[in-house]
């Protein structure tokens, strides 16, 4: 079943026509509504999703535009499935990108709009580099672009303010890198490129760097917040009444005072010397207040190359929770074989009990993202996800993808498998297989130290790309230590560009997580993090290789043994090896005989 049309298609006409009105109010042609808040944060909170509010489709990205004669959704092929459906009756068009586009939205804007014409967009969610492509697009038309105005504000009746959950410090031993250390090499980079201030908005650096977390945004550990950052001391940005008066000491004690989140821009619009930004972790507002008279550094955030490189300590962390990640999984699997065809049981019910199990475990905090958990066709959708009102019961024949992760207190797990309802078929194993070559075949990359991440994507793709196939993502993404599920600056993906902040270093924590895909019929898509390991250096210089992370076993009901080289079985082998001596400890009764049957060697 896909998702149904939007039910609420006649309300999503309604706020249309009140955002044209407020279009002719101020003179514009046309209005961009990213998917995007203050932070530029992949999952918003509520007050920031205003593309969702006015248009009603779900996605996690995606731009809106709308002018007084058109309105049109801009999505790439992981959402094309759910945005006709979501979009259906609303009278917005889908515009579908394609991968390594996203910026066809702004191509076509420029193509429409002529002199004299202006374009507006809420500048204090626009990516600063965003805004600067924007620009410039359209002074090469003779039109212009607004950053000044928030029209959503004017149309959204009883949008929802700034989330007020606490914030709150973690703790040794599972934040092994005390505030205290964290801040002094930030100021160490920050007099290396001769600057006196840094300043951050992008909510997994300011929760890393302080060592605090909270519960802002779903999904991700973290809290509403811009922070200032000075050679003698620091500024937390926070809404008022969110950091408790114990935290506010222990933050003190390491020379951060807090302030009201509204101050955080006219703090900046005092500043003078010199200051240290990120252009692509900034929006247009932030950018604008900065004093003509300040030096402007642009660079990545420190923070941000830090906090992907794991220590050991976080590293020993991960290695502890994927053990517990795996045994909620053993728990899951063993109830899901049992109770198939015994029991009704929906993609509904796979979310339910997965999240049940791992909440089971010490230190689970919350699902790391929403679980995609697709049967058949539903898993030929990337980022699908079940509704009570549009889901498929788990019965007969097919493959069930299952996309889910864990936060704990201990670190980030982010894992997908696809297990065989019924006896699959020729054609499941043939791709289930060519799936899983492709994930052997990166797991066993060696590389070199530095080289650009994007770099390696087609080693995963080879395997396909032999066949004539391929998958419409990228390959894998850094992933956080308990923080962001998704994280940079490493990413596997060959429509990214290699610059040299994606260089891969030791600690890197990153998933591998090839997939095929038939539209209509079902999807295969595995998943594992990998830790970047050093090894031993040769005269042609420092290498690199992947250590697995993640333990669960790989379905071997699915696997075609005739694709498989001996060698690819041979890891399969030691892999299904290792995940039954780590996982054996802590999993009994069902679990443990379903672990013990899962992990025979083939």
């Amino acid at each position: 079943m896909n998702a149904p049309a939007l039910p609420a298609a006649p309300g999503i006409r309604h706020r249309l026509a009140a955002l044209r009105a407020a279009l002719d109010r101020h003179g514009l042609a046309a209005w961009v509504v990213p998917s995007s808040d203050p932070h530029l944060s992949e999952y918003l909170p509520e007050r920031w999703k205003a593309r969702e509010w006015l248009s009603g489709f779900t996605g996690s990205a995606g731009t809106l535009i709308v002018t007084p004669d058109f309105a049109g959704l801009w999505a790439d092929s992981r959402y094309w499935t759910q945005a006709q459906a979501q979009l259906a009756g609303t009278g917005i068009e889908l515009m579908k990108t394609t991968s390594g586009s996203s910026q066809q939205h702004i191509d076509w804007l420029a193509e429409r709009l002529g002199p004299g014409q202006t374009a507006g967009v809420d500048g204090t969610v626009l990516a600063l580099a965003v805004a600067r492509h924007l620009q410039a697009a359209m002074e090469a038309r003779g039109a212009r672009v607004r950053f000044d105005l928030d029209l959503v504000d004017e149309v959204w009746p009883g949008r929802p303010g700034l989330p007020d959950a606490p914030v709150y410090e973690h703790l040794a031993p599972h934040a092994p890198l005390p505030r205290g250390d964290k801040l002094a090499h930030l100021r160490e980079r920050m007099r290396a490129v001769g600057a006196q201030w840094h300043w951050l908005s992008t909510l997994d650096d300011i929760a890393w760097l302080f060592n605090l977390r909270g519960s802002d945004v779903s999904y991700n550990p973290v809290f509403v917040a811009h922070a200032l950052v000075g050679l003698d001391g620091a500024t937390l940005f926070v809404a008022p009444g969110k950091v408790g008066a114990d935290v506010q000491e222990a933050l003190a004690r390491d020379g951060v005072r807090v302030a009201d989140y509204a101050s955080a821009l006219p703090a900046l619009a005092s500043l003078d010397g010199t200051l240290l930004v990120d252009p692509r972790r900034i929006t247009w507002a932030v950018r604008e207040a900065v004093p003509a008279g300040v030096r402007v550094v642009e660079a990545i955030n420190p923070s941000t190359l830090a906090k992907s490189r794991k220590t050991p300590a976080e590293a020993e962390w991960v290695r502890h929770t994927m053990e517990r990640d795996g045994a909620a999984l053993a728990e899951f699997f063993a109830w899901f074989e049992q109770a198939l065809g015994r029991e009704r049981i929906t993609e509904l019910t796979i979310d339910e009990r997965i999240t049940a199990a791992r909440a089971r475990q010490p230190g689970f905090v919350s699902p790391s993202f929403s679980t995609i958990a697709g049967f058949n066709a539903n898993g030929a959708m990337p980022h699908y996800r079940a509704t009570e009102d549009s889901h498929a019961v788990i019965e007969g024949r097919g493959l069930l993808l299952i996309d889910s992760g864990g936060q704990y207190l201990s670190g980030t797990t982010d894992i997908t498998r696809v297990v065989a309802v019924g006896e699959p078929t020729v054609e499941h194993k043939r791709d289930f297989t060519l799936v899983l070559k492709a994930l052997i075949a990166m797991s066993r990359a060696r590389f070199p130290r530095g080289i650009r991440s994007p770099l390696l994507d087609a080693i995963a793709r080879a395997p396909l790309w032999a066949e004539g196939l391929d998958y419409g993502h990228g390959t894998g993404h850094g992933v956080g230590y308990f923080l962001n599920v998704h994280e940079g600056p490493q990413v596997l993906s060959f429509h990214a560009a290699p610059e040299p902040h994606t260089a891969m270093e030791p600690g890197m924590i990153t998933s591998i997580e090839p997939g095929l895909y038939r539209p209509g019929r079902w999807g295969v898509r595995l998943e594992n993090l990998a830790l970047n390991q050093p090894v031993p250096e040769t005269e042609f210089g420092e290498w690199l290789v992947f250590e697995t992370l993640t333990l669960c076993p790989i379905d071997t009901r699915c696997i075609e043994r005739s694709l498989l080289r001996d060698d690819e079985a041979a890891w399969l082998n030691a892999y299904h090896a290792e995940v039954r001596r780590r996982l054996a400890p802590h999993v009994q009764g069902d679990a443990r005989a379903w672990l013990e049957t899962r992990t025979r060697p083939l």
